[in-house]
């Protein structure tokens, strides 16, 4: 029989000085630690993104690749909302223990199942249609579980420090991220860079299932939330979810401004603080998967405490305040950040970038967008498509410029310019010959690059690892402003009744749709544009557009009572 960890909970009192009891530390503790292990379940996935490019996209170019893998990515984010939808409902008329119970084993059966999966070479095009699949489990079991355990905790804390004790739970994204990472780096480390891109990466998925046995155990422990417990002894219990949620408009209002004016811009400055600049990193900053592993792990532990300690402000000064004054600040100080990332990342880089720009001169009506959802483009049709898919494999920063109708493109690097190979204006229709000549601009280019010093990859040796954790550590710091105080803020929102369903939504349609799409959708305006910060013009526009949104219509709820 689970020990009963509600039933003799007292009335919290409401003075400064009230101490946790007993009962209300092992709610946090055992909601936190079974939440911990779910995002160490989700997040594998997105730290893996470049090996899994490699092993379930083989059959498109290397671009195309990790933008399709970046999007599988995105899918278990973007069923996130109907999981929310589905689970959210089930919280709300049968309780919010049992709801989550569920959805860790989904979560937990469907990452290990990743780790048994056959890859592209094996099984060809139902290799990435299996993961798809089982990331989309993935998205429906997590999308039910934050509005669970935020419900929970919110439902044991007393209202004077609903703040920090939820904030307790918004650390479980990072230290599952954490987690995961620490799993990858000491695989990576025991194995190998080779043994684990062939088959080392199935392991941290397969050493899921341990975790999910913990889990299940710690969160049996538990009974139902005394909030949820007297709605049901007196028959108060919502009979349709849904309908009052989101069909009456007095709670419809606020589930809206919730997600814009809170919800959005704390999702992408999230995702741009943690998986962007690891990817950005990895991908474009051409840093060790090791290194960069390590760097944000470092970083991760230094900021995870200011969830914590936002969450405990949030409590005293309000949470609207600090949520936006997180979206505020990361708006107007990602581009300086991004750019002090490559001068410490990749200092080789950044030199060349300065003393030898690259400009592409083309027809714009001969350059496609590089990045192609069939994945059978090669881009090599004209001159400029051939350039721009060696740059944009490269990975290096340049400019465009319209050059007259019918112009062979023109690749200029530094001083010197490499006309590209136009196999439309070839009078040999060898498709050999045109495969040869292609080859040979490519080695063109490879050379101006190496003579105009743009490197292969990060020097190791030449990264300023303190400055990396520095400007990492404050971009934790803006996700620890915008999430630390969240969950309180959704769960005082909303009546108890429809608390689960109601709040479920706009997280994980911020979180899940413009939060999660955000490394592929970044990646992808990066490859279109040439411009390697490009793509943070989603990040900085949707924070701008929440502050402003949140300071005008976002209600202050810190000192809301939430028994009702």
């Amino acid at each position: 029989m689970s020990q009963d960890l509600t039933s003799d909970t007292p009335s919290a009192p409401e003075g400064d000085h009230h101490t946790a009891t007993k009962n209300e530390k092992m709610v946090i503790a055992a909601s936190s630690l079974g939440t911990v292990f779910e995002w160490y379940d989700f997040y594998l996935y997105g730290l893996l993104a470049t090996t899994i490019s490699a092993q379930f996209f083989a059959g498109v170019n290397d671009t195309t690749a990790f933008i399709f893998a970046l999007a599988a990515f995105a899918a278990g984010f973007a069923v996130r909302p109907f999981g929310a939808l589905v689970f959210g409902r089930i919280g709300d008329l049968v309780g919010r223990k049992n709801t989550f119970l569920v959805t860790m084993g989904i979560m937990g059966g469907s990452t290990f199942a990743v780790g048994l999966l056959p890859n592209f070479a094996t099984a060809g095009v139902a290799a990435p249609i299996l993961l798809v699949t089982l990331r989309v489990l993935q998205g429906l079991a997590l999308g039910g579980q934050y509005g669970g355990a935020a419900t929970y905790v919110a439902e044991h804390a007393p209202n004077h420090k609903r703040g920090l004790y939820t904030s307790w739970i918004q650390t479980t994204a990072t230290l599952g991220l954490f987690a995961s990472l620490l799993v990858v780096i000491g695989t990576r480390s025991a194995l190998g860079e080779e043994a684990f891109a062939s088959w080392g990466w199935r392991v941290p998925f397969l050493a899921s299932i341990l975790l999910l046995g913990v889990s299940l155990w710690v969160r049996l422990q538990l009974n139902e939330s005394p909030v949820y417990a007297r709605m049901k002894a007196t028959g108060n219990v919502s009979k349709a979810p849904l309908t009052e949620a989101f069909l009456r408009w007095g709670n419809l209002r606020i589930v809206l401004i919730a997600l814009f004016g809170a919800v959005v811009g704390q999702a992408v400055v999230w995702y741009t603080g943690q998986f962007y600049a690891l990817f950005f990193l990895e991908k474009t900053l051409k840093v060790d998967g090791m290194t960069a592993n390590v760097l944000i792990a470092v970083a991760l532990a230094l900021g995870t405490p200011f969830f914590v300690f936002f969450g405990w402000l949030s409590d005293k000064i309000g949470r609207k305040p600090i949520i936006l004054a997180g979206c505020l600040l990361a708006s107007i100080s990602y581009f300086p950040l991004f750019h002090a990332l490559t001068q410490a990342a990749n200092p080789a880089l950044a030199e060349a970038q300065a003393k030898a720009p690259i400009t592409v001169t083309a027809d714009p009506a001969e350059c496609s967008f590089q990045f192609d959802p069939v994945g059978k483009n090669k881009f090599d049709g004209s001159g400029c498509d051939i350039a721009k898919a060696w740059l944009a494999k490269a990975g290096v920063n340049y400019h465009n410029k319209a050059a007259p109708a019918g112009s062979t493109a023109v690749v200029q690097i530094g001083d010197k310019a490499i006309t590209a190979y136009d196999p439309r204006k070839d009078p040999v229709a060898d498709k050999a010959a045109h495969g040869i000549a292609i080859a040979d601009f490519q080695d063109a280019m490879k050379a101006a690059f190496s003579e105009a010093g743009y490197p292969a990859k990060a020097d190791d040796a030449r990264i300023n690892k303190p400055l990396v954790i520095a400007i990492l550590f404050a971009l934790v710091l803006l996700v620890t402003m915008v999430y630390g105080p969240i969950a309180g803020m959704l769960v005082e929102l909303f009546p108890s009744r429809i608390r689960y369903t109601s709040m479920s939504l706009p997280y994980h349609l911020g979180n899940g749709w413009f939060g999660g799409f955000l490394p592929a959708t970044a990646f992808a305006m990066v490859a279109a544009t040439g411009d390697i910060y490009y793509g943070l013009w989603y990040p900085v526009v949707a924070a701008a557009c929440t502050f402003i949104l949140g300071l005008l219509l976002l209600p202050e709820t810190f000192k809301k009572k939430i028994e009702d």
